[in-house]
């Protein structure tokens, strides 16, 4: 199935997205939202190759940019499984 991408022009592209990196292969879309359910989540999306196996990270929209920060703190270097996640801005400054 393919994946839609939606392009915005830079001032319309919203701040409030994170990089998580270290996923386990065993997470999708699904469970990276609920990684991340204590943040108001807009979307998440792993990034898979050929829409099949899991690259090992995805991408997490929240509903601002002070939620994306704070999940950045709380969730940089979390536990899942036996690996870390890496937590960071999508946009970097």
């Amino acid at each position: 199935m393919p994946t839609a991408f939606i392009f915005r022009t830079p001032s319309q592209a919203p701040n409030a997205t994170a990089f998580v990196g270290n996923l386990p292969f065993t997470v999708n879309d699904e469970k990276l939202a609920e990684l991340f359910n204590g943040y108001s989540v807009v979307s998440a999306k792993v990034i898979t190759q050929h829409g099949k196996r899991s690259k090992g990270f995805g991408f997490v929209e929240f509903a601002n940019e002070a939620e994306k920060n704070r999940a950045i703190q709380e969730m940089n270097e979390y536990s899942v499984g036996e690996r870390k996640l890496v937590v960071k801005s999508s946009n970097p400054s």
